[in-house]
């Protein structure tokens, strides 16, 4: 089984790639950051700007075929509408929405005849549920959503299955970074901390490989019936 992994350098993306190898796929794993993803094991690691289209296909392009495509690029821009210029606005759509229009786009020609599984990393803050400082990002992720829905219906005859994952707060390096980002405003890391922990009625993040293990589930035969869906992982939050 061939693989396509993006963003899989670190956080979920990274967990991801090593599920899907400890599952025996021949993984080929992309980053924008090529540093990041050594030691990975990965059957080819390539750095690959995910918001150049001419970039991505060139990628995806390379492979006679590919079997599931994994596109787990994002950007979260903290703020509300009005402290979010029109830059910030442009790059939260590049990153988050237009990404997985192009990696969409150049799997399914490599997809069609034999049938194959696209998973989006979306979040539960989009569609589904409004946060505080959350605008683009928001409106960007709630794209995928809609995106990933669109596409299942026009490739299901294809036997092309696409659905997205809702992660709720994932202890990644952009958690961690995002925390220590609004200690100053919080009144410490620690508070800041608290903040994002307030949001998970589980009373903790979610490990990276939790995340993983879904994918791997909708990406596997086990998944085979399930497309169109956007599959929430997010400890409690939508109770």
């Amino acid at each position: 089984m061939t693989v396509c992994v993006t963003a899989a350098g670190q956080g979920i993306g990274r967990a991801i790639a090593e599920r899907m190898i400890a599952e025996g796929a021949e993984v080929h794993a992309s980053d924008l950051d090529v540093d990041l993803l050594q030691g990975l094991g990965a059957a080819s690691l390539t750095a690959v700007d995910a918001t150049d289209p001419k970039q991505v296909d060139h990628w995806i392009g390379a492979f006679e075929r590919i079997d599931v495509l994994v596109h787990a690029v994002g950007y979260v821009h903290h703020g509300t509408i009005e402290e979010c210029s029109i830059d910030d606005w442009r790059r939260s759509q590049s990153i988050c929405l237009d990404s997985a229009f192009y990696a969409i786009k150049s799997a399914v020609p490599k997809m069609r005849g034999g049938g194959g599984s696209i998973v989006l990393i979306a979040s539960i803050a989009s569609s589904i549920k409004g946060y505080p400082n959350r605008a683009a990002y928001g409106a960007a992720k709630g794209g995928v959503i809609g995106l990933m829905k669109a596409c299942a219906a026009d490739y299901l005859k294809d036997g092309i299955r696409v659905n997205a994952i809702c992660p709720g707060v994932v202890d990644t390096p952009s958690l961690r970074q995002r925390i220590a980002d609004l200690a100053d405003e919080a009144g410490g890391l620690d508070q800041a901390e608290k903040l994002f922990l307030d949001r998970q009625p589980a009373g903790r993040f979610a490990a990276p490989e939790e995340i993983a293990g879904t994918c791997a589930w909708l990406a596997s035969t086990d998944g085979a019936f399930v497309t169109g869906q956007a599959v929430q992982v997010d400890g409690g939050i939508m109770i």
